[in-house]
């Protein structure tokens, strides 16, 4: 009898460990997904205002040796990604092959100007920095005009602000559920033992001294739980790029550390707060209290 009772209170403290790994597993595996759903965004909103560019139409008769040191001088401006020269004949070329038709055959000449086509870094594709931007540029003397599309930069720069509040405003909210999800899961993992707690109790244990293993096995399910919530995240970008590959562009394996690091120190810190004052609840119960 004796020894079905013990068979059955191992098999009781197995599950409640099997379903507190699990739980934080599942939890933090979903704050992760929502990490790289943040990591891809941002990525994307990058990409986006990277294709921003201007063009910057040269005027009429300028030397090709002043437009290619003007095109130097932009390189090497912080707010610059890329510069590209289109000349004359490449414009009309282009024009032709979208027109359908030669217009430069039936005007008799080429009324296109030579240009520098400019995409801004991130950072910069903003109204306000643009709006600078094009004021700088028009004060090369050899600078005709600056075109861009003003309504598509607004648009998208409000876009990306409201996008960047709803994930946000859901980060909170899901990090709010999955702490209170762990502190539950841990709080019935702590309940089932609260008799061997008032064991070690009785035969003298010190608060730190039962505290102890409790928080060592709780920074171990932590740890073991984050490890798999990475595995399972890992799996799904791995499927994702298969499914998509064009979504290798926008991989950082510098964030994606960041991500895992933050994931482990998060299931680790959650789930030894929650232990810790769990066991704590326990510790100062009375014996009475223990049964209901």
């Amino acid at each position: 009898m004796r020894n079905n009772e013990q068979s059955y209170q191992k098999r009781r403290l197995a599950t409640s460990y099997v379903t507190t790994i699990i739980s934080i597993t599942l939890v933090l595996f979903m704050l992760g997904m929502l990490g790289m759903l943040v990591l891809h965004a941002k990525k994307l909103s990058d990409y986006v205002k990277e294709n921003i560019g201007f063009s910057i139409m040269i005027k009429d008769g300028v030397k090709e040796i002043d437009v290619f040191e003007l095109q130097k001088r932009l390189d090497k401006e912080a707010y610059v990604k890329t510069t590209e020269y289109i000349t004359r004949e490449r414009a009309a070329r282009e024009f032709t092959e979208e027109l359908g038709e030669d217009f430069v055959g039936f005007l008799g000449y080429n009324p296109l100007l030579p240009s520098i086509e400019l995409r801004l870094n991130a950072s910069y594709a903003n109204t306000d920095s643009i709006r600078l931007i094009e004021q700088t540029l028009l004060n090369y003397p050899i600078v005709k005009e600056v075109d861009y599309h003003k309504p598509l930069v607004d648009e998208i720069n409000k876009n990306v602000e409201q996008i960047s509040l709803v994930i946000f405003g859901f980060s909170l909210i899901l990090l709010f559920i999955a702490i209170a999800l762990i502190n539950n899961t841990i709080r019935l993992s702590v309940y089932s033992k609260r008799f061997l707690i008032r064991s070690m109790q009785l035969v003298g244990g010190t608060q730190k001294f039962i505290q102890k293993p409790f928080l060592a096995k709780a920074i171990l399910n932590g740890f073991l739980s984050s490890t798999i919530a990475i595995g399972l995240l890992l799996l799904v970008l791995y499927l994702a790029v298969n499914e998509m590959p064009e979504l290798l562009d926008f991989q950082d394996l510098e964030l994606f550390g960041i991500l895992f690091a933050l994931i482990i120190v998060v299931g680790i810190m959650i789930s030894w707060i929650s232990t810790y004052f769990a066991i704590r609840k326990y510790i100062r119960m009375r014996t009475d209290s223990l049964y209901s």
